[in-house]
């Protein structure tokens, strides 16, 4: 266990390096942080926490940066998460009150993630396997055609046509949409298929291969959509990072560009708490000099899907967090009214 002298040491450390993008010495630590010890005694603290490998000398230079593993321990002990001020709570707020459905939600969310942290930014779109039933719609298109609309409680909105098998009253269809949705309304998408199995029955023989037909799309839409979508934004701030990347930015772009990565590094929506992931411990090879700050969001207190974004590891944890914490409440918020 370190002493609490050394742990405000690596704070520092990590503080400095952080903002100056230099390696970071004794005497600059003394002059910068009211320690108050001699640079003597910080240099032996520095010496501890490189022999504990919190920190290390990068190529000749006289001063220490962090490692993986320093960044870890900043992250756990030492970093509170810092809140956003009010003038940042109301723009994201304004910027975020303005998205006119679940493709604008998102769209605004990558933007904005990707401005406050300038960082790449990274939105998954709300799970259908989590999702809720909030409403069916059922239109007659023609004699033998209808459309189906289902819409979800995150507000996702999916269409459909249906050819029928035979003509379909308007009697009929306001009849099946008021039984569909008092049966499935508010209901798991993975509880839908046991909830409709008799429906058919229920109708007037002449009707039932039609109602078979509207609810075989109806399953077939649930099963369609739950494939995961995200949204990524905010790649050009990588550039900016260039000496971050320790050979070049290309594994770190490939990565990116891949979907099921991304997926596996936002991690499992169902963990609804802060992660963060700092260089070794992402497990695709690309993304080593990588650190990827994720927090689930959703209506309700249940997160439906993540957010977060990616950086090198020379990050400001504190106000990445406290960003991309923010950013996910805001979404949840307009989910839960939508």
């Amino acid at each position: 266990m370190l002493s609490e002298r050394r742990l405000e040491v690596l704070r520092a450390i990590v503080q400095d390096y952080v903002g100056t993008e230099e390696p970071v010495g004794s005497k600059a630590l003394t002059e910068r942080h009211a320690l108050g010890v001699s640079p003597a005694t910080v240099r032996n603290d520095m010496a501890v926490l490189e022999e504990e490998g919190f920190i290390a000398q990068p190529h000749t230079s006289a001063g220490r940066i962090p490692t993986d593993k320093g960044y870890r321990l900043f992250v756990d002990k030492l970093a509170g998460v810092k809140p956003m001020t009010s003038p940042e709570r109301r723009a994201i707020q304004n910027f975020l009150d303005g998205a006119v459905d679940l493709d604008d939600v998102v769209a605004r969310t990558v933007r904005l993630l990707a401005q406050l942290t300038r960082q790449v930014a990274v939105v998954q779109y709300p799970s259908l396997t989590r999702s809720t039933v909030r409403h069916v719609e059922l239109l007659s298109l023609a004699p033998a055609r209808l459309m189906l609309v289902l819409i979800t409680d995150t507000g996702r909105v999916e269409q459909r046509l249906v050819d029928c098998p035979a003509p379909f009253g308007e009697t009929s269809l306001a009849d099946l949409r008021a039984r569909l949705n008092s049966r499935i309304v508010g209901r798991r998408f993975a509880d839908v298929p046991q909830l409709v199995q008799d429906m058919p029955e229920s109708f007037e023989p002449e009707d039932r291969g039609t109602v078979s037909t509207v609810l075989s799309t109806l399953l077939e839409t649930l099963v369609e959509e739950t494939e995961e979508r995200l949204m990524i934004g905010g790649t050009a701030n990588l550039t900016r990072f260039g000496h971050d990347f320790p050979l070049t930015i290309r594994p770190v772009l490939e990565a990116l560009e891949e979907q099921v990565v991304l997926l596996k590094l936002l991690g499992e929506a169902k963990e609804s708490g802060m992660t963060v992931r700092i260089g070794h411990e992402n497990a695709h090879e690309g993304l080593n000099s990588t650190s990827v700050v994720s927090v689930g969001y959703g209506s309700g207190g249940e997160a439906v899907a993540k957010l977060g974004v990616v950086g090198p590891t020379r990050m400001d944890y504190p106000g990445t967090m406290g960003a991309v914490r923010a950013v996910a409440r805001y979404v949840g918020q307009i989910l839960a009214e939508s």
